[in-house]
């Protein structure tokens, strides 16, 4: 009966994921049990040396410029097929600028430690690099190199990219998600769980380091990242249990006993399970408690943000006073709209419409009959006479005459001159 049960559990946790402590950091309640380092990675710093929180590490301080971090694993990944998850979060001031890199390469921190894509020289594996390239408001961009390539020294580093899409990462006011899977078939890159891009032609080897960098400019971009977990869905290739593994609880080393104390049925073997396999699976149900406790945490963040937002739409709406009150104006519209159609519907207005129909077709009939008499008796009265009209014509023409005759008299009775 104890080993069906044992196989079952077993079988539950062959489809999830399996954190590998050894390249993760972020997945517990705090980044350093000391404050002092991350275990297992190794923290440097260019002009300065990065600021470890319980939550987070600055890589790059909002002042002074041109400062950088690094983060890098010490150990490397014996795995084929992982997913790392990453939050950053990235601030500054509206011309502030920098750049982030996530590394996945066969040397890591010799030879790279703080280098950015644009400072780096010969390195074998796979960059992702954020920054505000192309000045669309952020961008997301993959580089692969075999080592033959000089970063540093060539001509046009950015020609070399393998994929992007446009993410706008500043100042959001919220750490940003960038998720890369390799399977066996595909390399995909998500950004707050949107594809950015994938490639079929990509598989990137094992036992390799991965690193974070961080480079601010004058006007310097701070850089805060807040977690880094990797995970494997595979149990044969899983990470071995860590040497400081939390002992078995009591109850358990009981049920232990009890089985090996356990009478064998007739006809049945008894029960081989090593400690071993006890140890490998209290890990792995280990691993499943983080994972429960990290949903349980982005299920609290969700409900909280509900919580805020619908505060915010309760502000907005209208109270229960001002609703109210435009009920009963609503209402009382209606009331008078009712009381028009009623006296509109309960009156005969014929006899006010008949009366107004003949006052307008008398007012038209006498317009038509004393408009031309009246016309014609204002013509007949107010026009000029012939008489007066001739007397004056008559006249003009005499004065034009006299006028003529008297000035003939004064020219030949003028002085007449002789040369």
């Amino acid at each position: 009966m104890i080993r069906p049960l044992l196989f079952g559990l077993l079988a539950s946790v062959a489809h999830t994921q399996y954190v590998v402590q050894s390249a993760s950091f972020g997945y517990g309640s705090s980044l350093s049990p000391n404050n002092k380092g991350i275990p297992e990675w190794h923290i440097s710093g260019e002009g300065h040396t990065p600021q470890l929180l319980s939550d987070k590490v600055i890589l790059t301080p909002p002042s002074p410029g041109n400062r950088r971090g690094a983060l890098w694993t010490e150990n490397r990944l014996s795995k084929a097929e992982w997913i790392a998850d990453f939050e950053f979060r990235a601030t500054g001031p509206e011309r502030g600028g920098g750049n982030l890199q996530l590394w996945y390469t066969k040397e890591g921190q010799v030879d790279i430690g703080t280098s950015s894509l644009y400072t780096v020289g010969k390195f074998d594996g796979m960059v992702l690099v954020v920054d505000t390239f192309g000045g669309r408001g952020g961008s997301i961009r993959g580089f692969l190199n075999d080592g033959s390539t000089d970063f540093k020294s060539h001509h046009n580093v950015d020609s070399l990219s393998f994929g992007h899409c446009d993410y706008a990462y500043r100042n959001l006011g919220r750490p940003s998600h960038i998720q890369i899977k390799q399977e066996s078939n595909s390399f995909q890159v998500f950004v707050d769980q949107r594809l950015c891009f994938k490639s079929e032609q990509i598989k990137l080897p094992m036992d390799y380091y991965f690193g974070v960098s961080a480079a601010s400019a004058e006007t310097p971009d701070t850089f805060e990242v807040f977690k880094f977990i990797v995970t494997t869905s595979s149990a044969v290739t899983r990470e071995e249990p860590l040497k400081d593994r939390v002992a078995p609880p009591a109850a358990q080393k009981e049920q232990q006993a009890s089985m090996q104390q356990m009478p064998d049925a007739p006809g049945s073997s008894p029960p081989q399970i090593s400690d071993a396999k006890l140890a490998d699976l209290q890990d792995r149900l280990q691993l499943m408690s983080h994972s429960v406790d990290n949903l349980f945490r982005e299920f609290s963040k969700f409900a909280a943000k509900a919580d805020e937002r619908h505060s915010e739409m309760l502000q907005k709406t209208f109270s229960s006073d001002q609703l109210g009150a435009l009920d009963r104006r609503l209402q009382a519209m209606e009331n008078k709209v009712d009381g028009i159609k009623q006296d509109v519907g309960s009156k005969d207005y014929q006899p006010h419409f008949d009366a107004l129909h003949n006052t307008l077709k008398s007012s038209h009939k006498n317009l038509l009959e004393g408009l031309p008499q009246s016309v014609g008796h204002i013509v007949s009265t107010r026009s000029p006479r012939m008489g007066t009209f001739i007397f004056i014509i008559v006249a003009v023409q005499f004065l034009i005459a006299g006028s003529y005759v008297v000035y003939k008299r004064r020219k030949a009775n003028g002085p007449k001159k002789y040369l």
